[in-house]
């Protein structure tokens, strides 16, 4: 090895150059052949001087360098051997400890050297800000070096200080000693601290745990309870007796604010001070207790805030005063008494000083008018804002509404603001002023304008204020507030817009929907031309999504008018140019109304100025559709039916069929019509527009076909019109229920026995006394004759009485005469009249139609049966259980009383009163306790015998049931399921309740409560829930099967595959799951299979059969000049990937740097890798060619300068003398030596890189 360090000449020119020139030449000479010593390429750095002495020029170069503090530190710690986790490394620096320390550089920003000492141990130095230093120092330790555990036990109640305010302490503490610590949660009973990390480390932790719980084994507290009203003596004036306690005594003491109303004060500290503190505490409690005496006075509640203070300033001066302490009553209450407590002498002092503090303050009052109060306030609050900063103890109040504004404070500077704003009332009536204008309320909106433009402009131009009022006032006055001019102009302007707006007009134009669009135009161009048009008309188009025709517009009456005229002229014109027919044309003769390059139907469009639309080459559709003026549209139809005539056999015939059938004949949906046409080979059938009148009804096509339709449609008309006879009667529609009957039962028979179809009018219909009847002509003539005998009976009125028993009369007039209702609107409009209450009679008139009189009696006869009939059942259900037989809202209770015709009545809910309601004998209730059910259990049932029961059994059936189902205690988590979601899903699917016992009680029942049926149902969902989780947990077990594999770990990457597309494929075909092990265990060659055995054997067989394939492939090598390496392995590897799939092998290619680094390694069967070869032979073959025509054109195409460059050598460098390194015995270090100086990642790039890229971690 050289005995001189070769630097280049930059690196020492660079050097160099931050030196004067004249330092320089008066140290060494400037001569390119002159060497300089060490100590003069490199000068040390100068030694502290004595004080006082100036360096001069002993600094040499580096006298004007400054020092810096720098902020970066550096620590240094060592990893013996067997606390390293990563070993086994071949190379140092490449292996996992380089990522590792890569990785913790990047999280942290730390600088991180590592270094080998001669016993294998390790130096890792790191660099850095503090605070990145610190966390690289424990994130090297936890992933560099193994790890330790160790537990520490403190009392629990000491926990918290470990953890410290939002967990500052334990944080600080991890970082301090680079170890994990371990807290148990605040419910967990444990008091076992644990820490995690290096030998080192855990005894630091432990150390600082256990000093922080015996600095806590110090501390004491103490509570104490103590009257409320001698806090204040304990604490003092101010605080300042308390705080000169604490001092003192070195404890804290917490005395609760006034407001809160605790007796108890809290010392904490160490336990000798606390004692103390407790002490002198008792003695000023017993002191003041024995001499304070009190006294009560009444002081106005208005009054009481002056005595207060400024949070409580002003009892703090008394007390501070006088020693006597001041009991106010809360705020909240209606209490004037104020309580003194203090010693007798010092009672008198402090009343005059409450007294004069009660009447400190004076309150005064300043009339101004409410309109002015703004302006006194001024803008921001400007004007008030001088006098308030001028006297800030005087506080002004400003009462909306009311013409005072109040003032509190001093006398003297209540008396100053007073007079101030007094004058500034004065000046300001002297020039503000305010009107009122009467403008119609619905002008309002458009007096503010959009977004209060309106008015905005005029309190800019003005300088005024105008309020109008809100909708919900429903007033109309205007009010203008501001400088008198101003006020005068504004009022001027509002009442010459109130005036224009009187003369607005708003008119609603109806435009049908369709045709808003064209109106328009594209882009608005249509409407831009009437708004230009007409500027003083505001034109509003409804929203499309609404569907309405309305348009509104909005302007001066005269011009209002002429937009409607010139509007309603335009939308004529669309109207007549909108005209449309629908013309069936046969599908064959389309092209031939087309024409040869669409002549024929231009002709058609541009003579009759018409816009005819046909329908698309694949469509099923045979109408052609005809736009534009009515008669123009005829005319083009007439001309395309001529065209079809020529052509073909077509015939049209017409039909005359009355136009109330055609509707019957179209069908529903033109279902009927399109047989007909389909059934008579495609003949086209048209009816007449509805509403026309018109009975003629046009048929087209085949001459056959046409008089096949015509006999069809003729036959159809015929059945309609015979099964079709119409008559209408009229009654009055009170008749109408009875005419129907109960249920429907009068109408029913009468069309039962006649056949016809009789129609009553719905209640919203215009006429309610129409009454139609349809059907057969003899079957309707035979109905309303019966029906006019009903009509003719009903208008006989007459007038009848019946006994009726007194105690059934309260029945039939409850409910505001409810069920008499019933019966007159059922039978006729009959009127029934029971006695008054209070007369002694059982004669009931009722009076109307004979026939309905009759009915209506009989109605009453079944009423008062059905009333003797009626049974109470008492159905005893406990109370707890009535909400859930009730039901949401009554809906269970309300549906039994509709199913059942019956009533059910709740008793009074009983709250427990916490007294037996029957004698206990020896702990069980008496035997008639057990008899006697309670008055609030007792549901009553009223109605018919077989019904009441029948309710009674449905009420039954609704209380619910409570049953216990065994569930395996390890089983109930999954049966919960994820935050409950599993136990929800059952208890909405069987609508019960189903409760799982606590983890801690480790049961195995379960409880499932509602009706019976349904936890039937959920103990069987429950039940089967269970077999389908124990499968589960047999076949998980199942699955669980293991079995192990010895392959060598050269075939491992084999085995796994490209991107672990080989062992994904095993792993899918037979459900398995196979791990390979990890680096650094000792058995590297097991590879581990779990799941079925069936399937763990055949995935075995499967790495089997791969590993026999593995092992019968042999490896050759191959001489291919590394300048076609690149070529060969192609962009990303596409080439060589392609080629080794095509050959069935792998080829490796040398790394940067090998001795060979042509040598190129083949893989595979022998007869594919002597394929490989030979196809890579003659690549290379064919490569080479390429190659040595390139470098050949690349010598001639080479500049002059750079064949002189080559003859020159390589650059001496810099050479220094006296170096270190040429002492005797010692050698320079070997820059290229990877142990010398270790790198991590890519630092230097190397000279030859790799063609398949740079090296990758």
């Amino acid at each position: 090895m050289s005995s001189v360090a070769v630097l280049t000449a930059e690196s020492f020119a660079e050097h160099r150059s931050g030196l004067k020139d004249e330092e320089m030449a008066g140290n060494f000479p400037v001569d390119e052949a002159y060497i300089p010593t060490y100590l003069e390429a490199f000068p040390p750095l100068p030694e502290k001087g004595a004080p006082g002495e100036t360096s001069g020029e002993s600094g040499g170069a580096w006298s004007k360098i400054r020092p810096i503090k720098s902020s970066v530190i550096t620590q240094v710690f060592h990893v013996p051997l067997e606390e390293r986790r990563y070993k086994d490394n071949s190379q140092f620096g490449e292996g996992e400890e380089a990522k590792l320390c890569l990785d913790i550089m990047q999280k942290t920003g730390a600088h991180i050297e590592l270094s080998l000492a001669k016993d294998q141990g390790l130096s890792i130095m790191v660099t850095g800000k503090l605070d990145s230093v610190m966390k690289a120092r424990k994130e090297i330790v936890a992933r560099l070096q193994t790890q330790a555990s160790a537990t520490v036990g403190i009392p629990k109640e000491h926990h918290r200080f470990v953890i410290g305010k939002n967990g500052e302490k334990l944080q600080e503490l991890e970082l301090k000693t680079a170890t994990k610590i371990n807290i148990p949660r605040p419910e967990d009973p444990s008091t076992q601290i644990k820490i995690t990390g290096t030998k080192e480390g855990i005894e630091k932790a432990r150390h600082e745990v256990l000093l922080i719980s015996a600095e806590q084994d110090k501390r004491a507290v103490e509570r104490v309870s103590l009257e409320k009203a001698f806090h204040p003596f304990i604490a003092g004036a101010y605080n300042k007796q308390v705080q000169e306690l604490c001092q003192e005594t070195g404890a804290r003491i917490n005395i609760p604010p006034p407001s809160v109303f605790k007796d108890e004060i809290i010392i904490t500290g160490e336990k000798e001070p606390v004692a103390q503190a407790l002490a002198r505490i008792h003695a000023i409690y017993e002191d003041k207790k024995r001499k304070t005496t009190t006294i009560s006075v009444e002081v106005k509640k208005s009054q009481h805030k002056y005595i207060i203070g400024p949070k409580g300033t002003t009892l703090q001066e008394i007390l501070d005063a006088t020693g006597v302490s001041v009991e106010m009553p809360p705020l909240d209450s209606g209490s004037e008494t104020i309580i003194l407590r203090g010693e007798p002498d010092s009672l008198g002092p402090a009343l005059t000083q409450v007294y004069a503090k009660a009447k400190s303050v004076l309150v005064s009052e300043v009339t101004a008018p409410a309109w002015l109060h703004r302006f006194i306030i001024g803008k921001k609050g400007q004007n008030i804002g001088h006098i308030t900063q001028q006297l800030p103890k005087v506080h002004i109040e400003f009462t909306d509404g009311e013409e005072k504004i109040t003032l509190e404070g001093p006398t003297e500077e209540v008396e100053q603001a007073q007079a101030l704003i007094q004058e500034m009332i004065k000046e300001l009536l002297l020039r503000m002023d305010y009107t009122e204008v009467r403008i119609d309320q619905r002008f309002h909106r458009h007096l503010i304008g959009k977004n209060g433009a309106n008015i905005n402009r005029m309190k800019e131009q003005y300088k005024v204020c105008v309020r109008v009022p809100q909708d919900v006032e429903r007033s109309s006055l205007v009010r203008i507030e501001g400088e008198l001019q101003g006020v005068q102009l504004a009022r001027k302007e509002l009442l010459e817009l109130s005036a224009r707006m009187e003369n607005e007009r708003t008119k609603d134009l109806i435009i049908e929907q369709r045709f808003h669009r064209t109106i328009i135009g594209q882009k608005g161009e249509k409407i831009k031309e009437v708004r230009d048009k007409f500027p003083e008309v505001i034109i509003n188009f409804p929203d499309p999504a609404q569907k309405s025709d309305i348009v509104q517009l909005r302007g001066p009456k005269n011009e209002v008018e002429k937009c409607v005229k010139y509007l309603q002229r335009g939308i004529a014109e669309l109207i007549e140019n909108s005209f449309s027919i629908s013309v069936p044309i046969f599908k064959q003769f389309h092209k031939n109304i087309i024409g040869k390059g669409g002549a024929n139907i231009k002709k058609i469009r541009e003579e009759t100025n018409t816009k005819i639309d046909l329908p698309t080459e694949n469509s099923n559709s045979e109408v052609i559709v005809i736009t534009g003026k009515k008669p123009h549209c005829e005319a083009a139809r007439d001309r395309i039916l001529a065209i079809q005539r020529e052509l073909a056999n077509i015939k049209e015939a017409e039909v005359s069929i009355p136009a109330r059938l055609h509707n019957s004949l179209i069908g529903a949906k033109g279902r009927l019509v399109r047989a007909v046409m389909e059934e008579c080979g495609g003949a086209h059938i048209h009816f007449p527009a509805e509403g026309s009148g018109s009975d003629k009804v046009t048929i087209r096509g085949p001459v056959e076909e046409v008089e096949r339709a015509k006999r069809q449609l003729l036959q159809l008309a015929e059945e309609k019109q015979i099964n079709n006879y119409t008559v209408e009667l009229q009654a009055k529609p009170e008749y109408h229920k009875f005419l129907i009957g109960r249920g429907g039962g009068n109408i029913r028979k009468v069309r039962d026995r006649t056949g016809a179809r009789i129609i009553f009018p719905a209640s919203e219909e215009k006429d309610l006394e129409l009454i139609t009847i349809v059907g057969k002509e003899e079957a309707v003539r035979l109905a309303q004759r019966e029906l006019e005998e009903l009509i003719k009976n009903l208008d006989n009125v007459i007038e009848d009485s019946m006994a009726v028993e007194p105690r059934y009369h309260r029945h039939f007039v409850s409910r505001r005469g409810q069920v008499l209702r019933e019966i007159a609107e059922e039978y006729g409009g009959v009127t029934v009249s029971f006695p008054r209450t209070g007369v002694q009679s059982d004669r009931v008139t009722l009076k109307g139609a004979k026939d309905c009189v009759e009915a209506a009696k009989r109605r009453i006869q079944d009423i008062i049966q059905h009333l003797e009939a009626q049974v109470t059942v008492e159905c005893v259900i406990p109370q707890k259980f009535h909400r859930a037989v009730m039901g949401a809202k009554g809906s269970k209770v309300q549906q039994i009383t509709r199913d059942h015709n019956v009533q059910i009545k709740f008793p009074e809910r009983e709250e427990s009163l916490g007294v037996e309601p029957h004698p206990q004998e020896n702990g069980d209730l008496s035997p008639e306790a057990e008899l006697v059910p309670k008055k609030c259990d007792i549901i009553v049932i009223s109605g018919l015998k077989e019904k009441c029961e029948a309710a009674h059994a449905a009420l039954m059936a609704l209380v619910p049931v409570t049953v216990d189902v065994d569930v395996p205690f390890d089983l109930h988590r999954y049966i919960i399921g994820q935050k409950g979601a599993g136990i929800r899903k059952m208890m909405e699917e069987y609508e019960v309740n189903i409760s799982v016992p606590q983890p801690e009680l480790q049961c195995d029942v379960i409880k499932i409560t509602g009706l019976v049926e349904s936890v039937e149902r959920a103990r069987l969902g429950l039940q089967e829930r269970v077999k389908e989780l124990m499968a589960e947990q047999q076949d998980r077990a199942l699955r669980s099967f293991k079995l192990t594999i010895s392959v060598d770990p050269k075939h491992h990457p084999k085995i796994i595959g490209r991107k672990g597309a080989v062992i994904s494929q095993i792993r899918k075909d037979h459900d398995v799951n196979i791990q390979f092990p990890d680096k650094g265990e000792e058995q590297q060659d097991l590879i581990c299979i779990t799941g079925y055995e069936s399937s763990a054997e055949a995935a075995r067989e499967s790495i089997q059969r791969i590993v026999a394939d593995l092992e019968e492939m042999v490896s050759e090598d191959v001489k291919l000049d590394h300048r076609v390496h690149a070529r060969i392995i192609g962009g990303r590897g596409k080439a060589i990937r392609k080629l080794m799939d095509e050959f069935k092998v792998d080829i490796r290619f040398p790394q940067p740097g090998s001795d060979d680094p042509d040598r190129v390694t083949v893989t595979g069967l022998p007869e594919n890798v002597d394929n490989a070869i030979d196809h890579l032979l003659n690549l290379e073959e064919e490569y080479m060619m390429n190659v040595t025509e390139t470098e050949t054109m690349a010598a001639y195409m080479k500049p002059p300068s750079r064949h002189e460059d080559d003859h020159r050598g390589p650059a001496k460098g810099f050479v220094v003398r006296d170096a270190p390194w040429n002492v005797p015995g010692t050698k320079a270090p070997d820059m290229s030596s990877a142990e010398d100086f270790p790198t991590f990642g890519i630092g230097i790039a190397p000279k030859q890189t790799s063609a398949w890229g740079p090296k990758k971690f």
